[in-house]
């Protein structure tokens, strides 16, 4: 009989380091999908503040600090941390679906510049702003989290493919420095 044995969606592929910039792997408790039935919205982001202390977020935007809900389209949103269920809502466990990366480092920006469709400038992307974007040739959900510091969340299948494009680039960046 075959034994499976779990392993992270970016397991033997990170930690990296390049320069100034470095990739890890972060590991929610759960990923879950939440869509605000119609007319559910204010019930539903009320719940999440109490479940999660953190409400639905806006268009382009996360929310919370311990627990991260991001945005990835209208009336829709993931939450990253504890399993969540508000009523009102349609929810889905996308715990297994997803790799979820941080990238952080001076040069953070500059690795993102080579693959990703946006202005991420800081005047344009700062801190609390998401977007579902491209990274390279696969989507992505892209979040500022802090000054220098970016989660990017794609989907696992795709997650060697985007290590590889983020390697790619940040040592692009750091020979050029």
């Amino acid at each position: 009989m075959a034994r499976l044995v779990a392993r992270s969606p970016c397991e033997g592929l990170l930690p990296l380091e390049a320069g100034t910039v470095t990739l890890s792997e972060v590991l929610p408790e759960a990923i879950t999908s939440v869509a605000p039935f119609a007319g559910q919205g204010a019930t539903v982001s009320q719940a999440l503040e109490k479940a999660a202390r953190a409400a639905f977020p806006a268009p382009g935007r996360w929310t919370g600090a311990d627990v991260r809900i991001v945005w990835t389209g209208p009336d829709q949103a993931m939450v990253l941390g504890p399993r969540v269920a508000p009523e009102g809502a349609a929810v889905t466990d996308q715990s297994d679906a997803w790799a979820v990366m941080r990238l952080e480092g001076e040069g953070a920006e500059a690795v993102l510049a080579r693959l990703v469709p946006l202005d991420l400038r800081s005047a344009q992307f700062p801190p609390g702003h998401a977007a579902r974007t491209m990274l390279h040739h696969m989507t992505c959900t892209l979040m500022r989290v802090e000054a220098h510091a970016f989660e990017i969340m794609v989907f696992r299948s795709m997650a060697a493919t985007a290590v590889h494009h983020l390697e790619t680039a940040m040592k692009s960046v750091a020979a050029q420095a």
